[in-house]
């Protein structure tokens, strides 16, 4: 068992490294939608250029589940830390290499192909940042304690979209020749620096417990990924589907409501990633209490649904809100919709964690999370500029919107059905934080 010093330490390596690749993976969301139609994409007009530039948006998350094969099988076979400063050096150089691309004015159809390549490797990092920043927090927690350290890898991802939102609320305030030339590719090689303190930060962090145990007792898996598919298929399915809102409900505001407020609507950029930067603000508020509420209630499955319900109305109210068109009304819809989703994010992690056998739990986890970000978080901004453009009514997206957060709260509920295998609080293997109670049909604290 990890000391209490150990521990956080872990956290906060958690915590800094996940802000550093979610703020490289933020930033490009950001100029997609608000930059990168008119620099690689200048010949394609309005929403076609903004939706292709969303296409090359959803090619990182295309990539992702491949970053969760190898790096899961990396993860799972030789440990969470060695994969940890890889994928954070991958996703540096990457980043740092998309701010020095040139652009289609310069170099022609040559900028978008490497734009896409590159974009593509950023997916692959991150495919293999996130499982393994959960781990490495979790893993290290207290005893009963694993829901609340998993968040701190969580954290990141607001702290992270934050970063990137007042960087380009700055940037946007220039000319914006000056913006579409240089100014856009601030952020990115801003990035580089990030790197080299993330790089320090998690080589302070010693390797999980979990890990340690599995190499010492050669308990390896050695081919985790098979493992997954062969032994886990419904968990993988479940998983996949329990982590929906998590992920797009961010893109659905940061980066669809973002061109199509700047775009279609009367928002100025500057007004529009000032809404944004609110409710990301709120969101880091927030988020935490998300796994003081999965800790604490006495039933998991009450926890969740207590969490995502009020999404159902919260998430329409925020695109009639935008609708309005007025600045403040917007901006209280964003923020208030963003309180569900990031409660139900924060503890999202660390129950789909222990769901998972240790020594698959690294590709399993990032298998869940990535291949849902390929199939439903990347293509949100995606699905919906077509659903827009096709139909000319909101209405449509709002239903989209709705069918993600039924399907989130469907799957979890049901993920909550099945045993934990976190040994740290039950060394009989029966649960997490969480017992499955056969009479009434739910989870409930052990």
């Amino acid at each position: 068992m990890s000391s209490a010093r150990t521990a956080n330490r872990a956290g906060f390596g958690a915590f800094i490294g996940s802000t550093i690749e979610w703020f490289d993976f933020y930033i490009y969301g950001t100029a997609s939608a608000l930059v990168f139609d008119k620099v690689f994409f200048p010949e394609l007009d309005g929403a076609l250029g903004t939706l292709v530039a969303f296409a090359t948006f959803w090619v990182g998350f295309l990539a992702r589940p491949l970053g969760g094969i190898i790096f899961g099988h990396v993860g799972d076979r030789l440990g969470r830390k060695k994969t940890l400063v890889i994928t954070l050096l991958m996703m540096g150089i990457a980043t740092t290499a998309i701010g020095l691309l040139p652009g289609y004015a310069e170099i022609g159809v040559w900028a978008p192909i490497l734009l896409v390549c590159i974009r593509m490797v950023q997916g692959i990092g991150l495919g293999g940042e996130w499982g393994g920043s959960v781990l490495i927090a979790s893993e290290h927690a207290p005893r009963g304690k694993s829901i609340l350290y998993g968040a701190f890898a969580q954290q990141g991802s607001p702290v992270g979209n934050t970063l990137s939102t007042v960087c380009f609320l700055l940037i946007s305030k220039l000319p914006e020749p000056d913006m579409l030339t240089w100014g856009w590719r601030i952020p990115f090689l801003a990035s580089a620096a990030l790197v080299v303190v993330g790089l320090f930060i998690r080589l302070r962090v010693t390797e999980s417990p979990a890990m340690e145990r599995l190499i010492q007792a050669k308990k390896n898996s050695k081919l985790p990924v098979w493992e997954v598919v062969r032994s886990h298929p419904g968990l993988l399915a479940l998983g996949i589907g329990a982590c929906t809102i998590g992920l797009s409900a961010t893109y659905f505001k940061s980066t669809f409501a973002l061109a199509w407020a700047t775009s279609d609507l009367g928002f100025a950029k500057t007004d529009f990633l000032t809404i944004i930067l609110v409710a990301n603000i709120a969101q880091i508020l927030v988020q935490p209490f998300g796994a003081v509420i999965a800790t604490k209630m006495r039933s998991l499955s009450r926890a969740v649904t207590f969490m995502l319900l009020p999404e159902v109305v919260l998430l329409p109210l925020m695109f009639l809100l935008i609708a309005t068109e007025n600045y403040w009304l917007a901006m209280v819809g964003v923020a208030v919709a963003t309180v569900p989703h990031c409660l139900y994010y924060a503890a999202m992690a660390g129950i789909l964690a222990g769901r998972f056998p240790a020594e698959v739990r690294y590709t399993g986890l990032s298998l869940c999370y990535q291949l849902c970000g390929t199939l439903l978080g990347g293509t949100t901004p995606v699905v919906g500029q077509f659903l827009l453009s096709a139909s000319g009514s909101i209405n449509v997206v709002i239903a989209y919107a709705l069918f993600q957060v039924l399907l989130t709260l469907g799957c979890m509920l049901l993920l909550l059905r099945r045993p934990s295998h976190d040994e740290r609080d039950n060394p009989g293997g029966e649960g997490d934080q969480s017992t499955l109670d056969p009479a009434a049909g739910r989870v409930q604290l052990g």
